[in-house]
């Protein structure tokens, strides 16, 4: 008797799909799920060295602080020590120039008011005389000139100046006070005295002789180094004392004197065997008496 297989297969055939379907669904979702941990672990790594990167940079931030900290404790004690020194070294000037302490502040910013006061000046002479190059240069512009005249003249007063700076020369005292022009030589002295900015008086100091006398003030020589260019002598006003020791040749030695202290000033130009010459500078007004 022949069976209808019909049914039959249909049925296992049916199963047989469904299982197929099944198979491709569970090997679908397999690899989401796997995909899924993936980011999971990458996202806890990056979490994991964000962290760590932030504990390091937090660990430096904290040693960068101290070391501030430290250079900050460093540069107050260089400060106070700086400080410590200089004030130091303004009670040393004082006694080297035969002034107070007070007398000496007091010079000083007189000195600044003064250099202030020079310095507004010259900033407006500056500007005025930089007008008068502008109307002049326009004035130039519209006229024919001889060009080469002009070149010779600009270079003969370059020449006139170059000869006057190498004669004269402004220096730093041992005062610390910007000296007057000072003269190495008779010739250069002559020019200054024909100026007329201060008085010159010139001198003679031997070795071993006695304290020679101008007007309110004595010098005497106590040492001489002629190979070295380098002299020691006594300078006595209001009843003080002043040693300037181991001064140089053509250098300005600088010392205040009188009720309202003024700058003197000797410049010793010339050394001979224990004897040196040079020449004392004082303000105008200041009366002398040469005791050579």
């Amino acid at each position: 008797m022949l069976m209808d297989a019909g049914p039959m297969w249909k049925g296992r055939g049916g199963q047989r799909g469904n299982e197929m379907s099944d198979e491709m669904e569970q090997g679908t979702r397999q690899p989401s799920h796997n995909l899924l941990l993936g980011v999971a672990l990458a996202g806890l790594i990056l979490a994991l060295g964000a962290l760590g990167w932030g504990y390091a940079n937090q660990k430096q931030t904290t040693a960068a602080l101290a070391a501030a900290e430290q250079r900050d404790d460093k540069l107050q004690g260089q400060l106070e020590e700086t400080n410590a020194r200089l004030k130091a070294a303004s009670e040393t000037l004082a006694q080297s120039v035969g002034m107070t302490q007070k007398q000496l502040e007091d010079r000083a910013q007189s000195i600044l008011a003064a250099q202030k006061a020079e310095t507004t000046r010259l900033e407006k002479q500056q500007q005025a005389t930089n007008s008068q190059v502008n109307a002049v240069a326009g004035e130039v512009g519209n006229v024919k000139t001889d060009v080469g005249g002009v070149k010779t003249d600009v270079a003969n007063t370059r020449s006139e100046l170059a000869n006057t700076q190498a004669q004269l020369q402004r220096v730093v005292g041992d005062a610390g006070v910007m000296s007057g022009e000072i003269a190495r030589n008779a010739s250069e002295l002559e020019i200054l005295k024909h100026k007329g900015d201060r008085n010159y008086y010139e001198f003679t100091l031997n070795k071993g002789s006695a304290p020679t006398l101008l007007a309110n003030v004595t010098l005497q020589l106590k040492k001489i180094d002629t190979k070295r260019s380098k002299f020691t002598l006594n300078v006595s006003a209001d009843d003080r004392l002043i040693e300037k020791k181991d001064k140089s040749l053509d250098e300005p030695v600088q010392f205040y004197t009188g009720k309202d202290p003024v700058l003197y000033e000797l410049v010793v130009n010339s050394m001979g065997k224990n004897q040196v010459k040079g020449y004392l500078s004082t303000p105008k007004g200041v009366k002398i008496n040469s005791g050579n």
